[in-house]
C-alpha cells in the first residue's frame, strides 16, 4: 500500500489543526497507513481545499474503549463529543488508530 500524502478533516476542525491545537486524529484501519516522519497535505473534507501541511509523528492502534480525556484534549474537544463523533463516523468499529501529528 502506498503511503498517503493527503488527509482530510471536517471544515469545523480545520481552524484547530491550523493553530496547532488539534494534534491527533482517530481513524479506522483504512485510514491508518500514514508513515511517521512523512509530510501530509491537509485538506477540507467538504471542499478538498488544501489548508496546510502536517508532519506525522506516530500511528498507534487503540480500541474504542481506550479513548480517554487525554485523547479528547489532543483532538481539541470533550471526551463525550469525541466518542460520539467517532461512533457516527465508525459505528461498528472498535479497532482504531491514533495518528499523532504537528502542524508545519
Amino acid at each position: 500500500m502506498e503511503t498517503p500524502t493527503k488527509i482530510t478533516f471536517f471544515e469545523w476542525l480545520i481552524p484547530f489543526v491550523e493553530k496547532g491545537q488539534k494534534t491527533i486524529t482517530i481513524r479506522d484501519e483504512s485510514e491508518s497507513h500514514y508513515l511517521p516522519g512523512s509530510m501530509v497535505d491537509v485538506h477540507v473534507l467538504e471542499t478538498d481545499r488544501k489548508v496546510c501541511v502536517i508532519k506525522i509523528e506516530k500511528v498507534e492502534k487503540i480500541s474504542f474503549n481506550e479513548i480517554n480525556k487525554k485523547h479528547a484534549l489532543q483532538e481539541y474537544m470533550t471526551l463525550t463529543k469525541l466518542k460520539k463523533l467517532i461512533r457516527e463516523i465508525y459505528p461498528d468499529t472498535d479497532s482504531l488508530y491514533v495518528i499523532t501529528f504537528r502542524k508545519m
